[in-house]
């Protein structure tokens, strides 16, 4: 399985966010610290702004903080929220015109592995990406020390 950009960033921003909890970024200091498009990660902000999962302060010492409960979230659930399809090859679509998928066993094999794949990340959590937060803020955030 390939995750789109758009969910990479949306790790990335998420973690980003977890090492330096309680404290507020800005967009443009986390695409930075990643060399990434800002445009890019503002839409990825405002989703998941929209999920709850972040939440954006206003005025002085404002920027992105995380929401209540994200540090909880398995990566399961936040792939399978963000990602638009998981389906690993046309027969796992409802509109597969494969000729053979009456019997083949490639779906159910595919369909084992995912379920095995997201089984593996929903036992991790985005506060599990985030424990070394002594060497993932310099990482992140050089000037600090």
């Amino acid at each position: 399985m390939h995750l789109t950009t758009h969910t990479d960033y949306s790790l990335r921003l998420l973690i980003y966010l977890q090492a330096l909890a309680p404290e507020a970024a800005s967009v443009r200091q986390v695409a930075e610290a990643y060399g990434i498009s800002v445009n890019h990660l503002a839409k990825v902000a405002q989703r998941l702004t929209q999920l709850g999962w972040i939440s954006s302060r206003r005025g002085r010492g404002g920027g992105l903080v995380l929401g209540p409960n994200a540090a909880g979230l398995k990566l399961g659930q936040l792939i399978r929220t963000l990602e638009p399809s998981t389906a690993l090859a046309e027969c796992h679509t409802a509109d597969s015109h494969c000729p053979i998928e009456p019997v083949c066993h490639l779906k159910s094999i595919l369909s084992e592995a995912q379920q095995e794949f997201f089984a593996a990340l929903d036992r991790y959590t985005l506060g599990d990406l985030a424990q070394q937060r002594d060497v993932l803020v310099p990482l992140l955030v050089p000037q600090r020390h």
